[in-house]
């Protein structure tokens, strides 16, 4: 069953972690202002600086931090500096009771979906996937869609997104309704075959990625329908596959690839949203209620805090 953190007040304190590359240190730095605009405190990882190859220090020391920010009574949100590569290699040790007993909001995307993944089947807390400090806030030109996105952290407000938005396309026509999950579809095929592998059972699916080949979105898209998670989803919202182009002269197109498997898996699914690693990046909450229709081109999701 799915419960909800509590939301923020001004005043309260975030933590802010690395769970997978090493941050760029100058956005992160130049995002703390706009934390503080919002009235937030702030509270650095122990490791946030931490390089260790191309990870944000070491597996124990990144597993470390996530840990205390959960269990710090003074933190109330714990937002994630930045995505990469090494969410996974953390996730088998995590101390999900740790979660459980210290729910709060946890705020990422990109490499930080297999921690969404994760945490939501382990705990069912509900996360949110939203444009992180270093990889966009802290650009010099970081937009202001993508910041506002934050204020859904201080209300509950139900968050829909239509063509006023962004231009949507129907990929398949109809109405769905469940629990919305996904994220990054690198990090979601990744799950497949682990303790974590991804149940899309009844749920509305998002996905989105960056610098994929067309083949590659092909194989990972594959993967998924061959272990059946396209056909058991109920509904699909396709978000930014950022420069997901061909690199040789004989390829599919991306639209090419997407409609083929969408197609196959014959549910409700629009495209065109702009989640992801694009500019401006709408966050929206996981592992919550949801409902698509088609004809009208919107989805409603419900707040993912109390």
């Amino acid at each position: 069953m799915t419960f909800k953190p509590v939301r923020l007040m001004k005043g309260d304190c975030v933590g802010i972690i690395a769970p997978a590359s090493p941050p760029n240190q100058q956005n992160l730095q130049r995002s703390l202002s706009f934390l503080k605009s919002l009235g937030l405190d702030v509270k650095f990882g122990r490791h946030v600086q931490n390089e260790y190859g191309y990870l944000a220090g070491s597996d124990a020391e990144r597993l470390e931090d996530l840990h205390n920010m959960f269990k710090d009574e003074e933190v109330k949100a714990i937002i994630c500096a930045g995505g990469g590569y090494g969410t996974a290699r953390i996730a088998d040790s995590i101390d999900y009771k740790i979660i459980e007993e210290n729910p709060k909001i946890f705020w990422g995307y990109s490499d930080i979906t297999f921690l969404h993944t994760a945490i939501f089947q382990k705990t069912g807390m509900a996360t949110f996937h939203g444009p992180m400090l270093a990889s966009d806030i802290g650009k010099e030109d970081a937009d202001d869609i993508s910041k506002a996105s934050f204020a859904q952290l201080f209300q509950p407000v139900v968050f829909t997104y239509s063509e006023m938005l962004s231009p949507l396309e129907t990929m398949i026509e109809g109405e769905a309704a469940g629990t919305i999950i996904g994220g990054n579809l690198s990090l979601l095929a990744s799950t497949l075959g682990t303790p974590f592998e991804v149940d899309t059972k009844d749920k509305i699916v998002l996905i989105e990625d960056i610098n994929e080949e067309p083949r590659a979105v092909d194989r990972m898209l594959n993967q998924l329908h061959m272990a059946g998670k396209l056909t058991d989803a109920a509904g699909f919202l396709i978000g930014d596959f950022n420069n997901c182009i061909p690199q040789r002269e004989k390829s599919l197109t991306l639209e090419e690839v997407l409609d083929h498997y969408i197609k196959l898996a014959a549910k409700p699914a629009l495209k065109g949203f702009l989640i992801g690693h694009c500019s401006p990046h709408y966050a929206i909450p996981l592992g919550v209620k949801a409902s698509m229709h088609t004809g009208e081109k919107k989805v409603v999701i419900e707040s993912g805090v109390l």
